[in-house]
């Protein structure tokens, strides 16, 4: 069978402030489009539908219309989980009569082990879940890592494998060997969450969340789709788009079809005067999320709302004069920045006492900070 695969539309979310929701509502349109031109028998959607826990009453109703249109107006079956962006509690209202329209949404880890049957395909849909969850579910106190979780949970899933049909799982992780970029913020406590590729070789194709960019993850059975829009200045060279899936016994193949934002992430730099120079600026999109970096070394009165008169949508403002200086400190900050927070308690642990953390310390740590993760989450 062919499906799209698709994830991450954050809907709600805004970047710097910018409600990016005619944006999203943009990005979908040409999603649909797509389906309908590749003539796909399904839609995946690979987790954080939402940017939070608790939507907005806007953010709600721009997906309502996105499920509406895709799954009853044009009829595509749509297979999605939750991420760790959304509410699991919250999604699952409604779940048990979606199927009715194949709306298939799974929000909790034991849904994960009856499959969706589709033509020759079999997808196991497995939401976002903490190492706590497959340990109530398996009753075993011994996993403490998403690692632990997985290896009992594809267990339990390959005992469901048929072996004329293909498997497709459809999971929002870290896998092992993947990039971030700015715009993934999910908490990582000591690699909890990391997931070795090597776990999922049983699978034909993987359907990944979780990371934004569609090149995080370059393996023969896993992919990331990346979000539909860049969330990040980081993902400002990114493109951005889908995967069209085709399963079979013999072999699983993937193309990837680009979309074109209806706003883009841009990086301009000049001069103060070169910039407002009509010149200059009808040249360029200036509807565009832009990052201006600024040459100029003298004071600047009024600057920024001279430049919010020309370029309404930006999102930082960078003096590149005295770089060097801010970059010291800004590298200092992204040391720390990328330490998880189970390494910034055991680097503090030791600053303090002069001694490392045994391996029952960090068991607890690492069990304190998940149930502080899973609280934040409202689950």
């Amino acid at each position: 069978m062919r499906f799209l695969h698709t994830a991450d539309w954050h809907i709600g979310k805004k970047l710097h402030g910018y409600d990016l929701l005619e944006e999203q509502a943009d990005a979908f349109q040409q999603i649909l489009a797509i389906a309908k031109e590749e003539e796909v028998d399904a839609v995946v959607v690979a987790g954080d539908l939402y940017d939070r826990s608790v939507p907005s009453v806007e953010a709600i109703e721009v997906f309502n219309k996105m499920i509406v249109k895709m799954n009853l107006q044009e009829k595509f079956p749509v297979l999605a989980i939750s991420g760790n962006h959304d509410s699991s509690i919250r999604l699952e209202t409604g779940g048990p009569w979606f199927v009715q329209s194949n709306f298939h949404l799974n929000t909790r880890l034991d849904q994960a082990f009856k499959p969706v049957e589709m033509l020759n395909t079999q997808f196991f849909l497995l939401p976002y879940f903490e190492p706590i969850s497959a340990r109530l579910y398996f009753g075993n106190e011994e996993i403490r890592t998403i690692e632990q979780g997985m290896k009992e949970v594809i267990k339990e899933m390959e005992k469901q494998f048929k072996p004329d049909m293909a498997q497709v799982l459809v999971s929002h992780f870290f896998v092992a060997g993947s990039e971030k970029s700015d715009s993934e913020t999910k908490l990582m406590v000591g690699g909890l969450d990391t997931v070795p590729l090597s776990l999922l070789e049983s699978f034909d194709y993987v359907a990944l969340g979780h990371l934004h960019g569609k090149n995080a993850l370059q393996a023969e059975n896993a992919r990331y789709s990346g979000s539909p829009l860049k969330f990040s200045l980081s993902e400002m060279n990114q493109k951005k788009g889908v995967w069209i899936v085709d399963t079979d016994t013999q072999k699983t193949s993937f193309e990837f079809k680009e979309i074109t934002p209806l706003r883009d992430v841009v990086q301009i730099e000049g001069g103060f005067k070169e910039l407002i120079a009509p010149e200059y600026y009808e040249s360029i999109n200036r509807e565009d999320y832009l990052h201006i970096q600024l040459t100029d070394r003298a004071v600047i009165p009024n600057m920024m709302n001279q430049l919010r008169q020309i370029y309404p949508r930006i999102i930082g403002v960078e003096r590149l004069f005295g770089r060097e200086e801010r970059q010291k400190t800004s590298e200092t900050k992204k040391e720390i920045k990328t330490l998880t927070p189970t390494e910034l308690v055991d680097q503090f642990f030791s600053e303090v006492t002069g001694e490392e953390l045994t391996k029952q310390q960090q068991v607890w740590i690492n069990d304190n900070l998940a149930e502080i993760h899973q609280a934040e989450r409202g689950q």
